[in-house]
């Protein structure tokens, strides 16, 4: 059944695929971050097809525009948390090798550490880092509650401080 739906999901798309483009510039978007919003929108359709009531194509245009409006609240949502800082000029420009290195192994070891989460822990993880949703959206997100959503949060958080006293090398 849910290929179906995802079959008309893929079909809607290809028929008009700047709509929900559009869609997030009517819902205030900024025209910049339209298209960032509109694959969240179909990133989040796709995974959550199933929960998709009716696959007529009325109704998957209503779901499709409130994951579209929800996807624009946490836009902006994340923005005034997280408002965008202009570089400065000051920044050095050139970085040493060594320091480039470091960093990189640094990055590395923590995306490792990262995938190597179960994701039960690694999706809630990063609906509240990444997405900026709080324990209770993050909770409602994933179908759980709020307690288990926390504690799964506060697991991976442990996991991920226990890998970064090692170096940044999975567990």
């Amino acid at each position: 059944m849910n290929d179906e739906r995802r079959a008309l999901l893929a079909t809607m798309i290809a028929e008009d695929p700047e709509r929900l483009r559009r869609r997030s510039i009517s819902l205030g978007v900024p025209v910049d971050d339209a298209e960032d919003v509109a694959q969240q929108t179909l990133l989040r359709a796709w995974r959550g097809i199933a929960h998709l009531e009716s696959p007529e194509p009325g109704r998957m245009c209503a779901w499709l525009d409130s994951i579209a409006r929800n996807a624009a609240i946490d836009l902006a949502r994340l923005r005034s948390r997280r408002p965008e800082m202009p570089l400065d000029d000051d920044t050095p420009a050139e970085v040493s090798v060594a320091d480039t290195v470091e960093i990189r192994t640094f990055l590395d070891g923590a995306l490792a550490a990262l995938h190597d989460l179960p994701d039960a822990l690694r999706e809630p993880l990063l609906l509240t880092v990444v997405d900026g949703l709080s324990t209770a959206e993050v909770a409602d997100r994933l179908g759980i509650e709020p307690a288990a959503a926390r504690q799964r949060i506060s697991r991976a958080r442990k996991a991920m401080s226990g890998c970064r006293r090692s170096g940044m090398e999975a567990d």
